[in-house]
């Protein structure tokens, strides 16, 4: 193909039509990047959740510990009130780690539909920029012959007759 006024145009857009094409499919593993950040952080939350819980857990038999040390002997039943205090923190964890394991497994329902949409859609933008660029190539081929064509008969016009 020879050069021509046309080609630096030509060269500019399909260079914009192949960034516009990359970026798409940056989009799309931005995204899914994204909620498998999202998945790990809410696994993460859940571990600390757990930790917390045992930390809070020891504090509050600490202190029945130090209450328990500084009363008269069988003044309470601390060992009723740290059994209540187990139960109700058991029960806590338990309603906490069914709710988030639910939600961990909605995420990964949600990553798999979503990397199944990417990656159709991601046919379906290479179709299209493909269509777009044989498109862009055939305008192309058909300027440069226009170009060439006037080019050869302004060689052939003869000003000086």
């Amino acid at each position: 193909m020879t050069q021509n006024p046309f080609t630096a145009v030509f060269d500019a857009q399909r260079t914009a039509v192949e960034q516009s094409q990359n970026l798409t499919h940056d989009a799309l593993e931005a995204q899914k990047a994204s909620i498998s950040a999202f998945s790990d952080a809410m696994e993460s939350s859940s571990t600390l959740f757990e930790s917390n819980t045992e930390m809070t857990k020891g504090a509050i038999h600490a202190y029945f510990d130090a209450l328990e040390a500084s009363m008269p002997e069988d003044a309470a039943d601390f060992d009723e009130m740290r059994e209540l205090v187990d139960d109700g923190f058991d029960s806590a964890s338990e309603a906490q780690t069914q709710s988030m394991e639910s939600m961990l497994e909605m995420l990964d329902e949600s990553e798999a539909a979503y990397d199944e949409f990417a990656a159709n859609y991601s046919e379906m933008v290479d179709s299209s920029f493909d269509a777009v660029l044989e498109a862009h190539g055939q305008v192309e081929e058909n300027v440069s012959a226009v170009a060439e064509n006037v080019e050869d008969a302004t060689d052939e016009f003869d000003v000086s007759a």
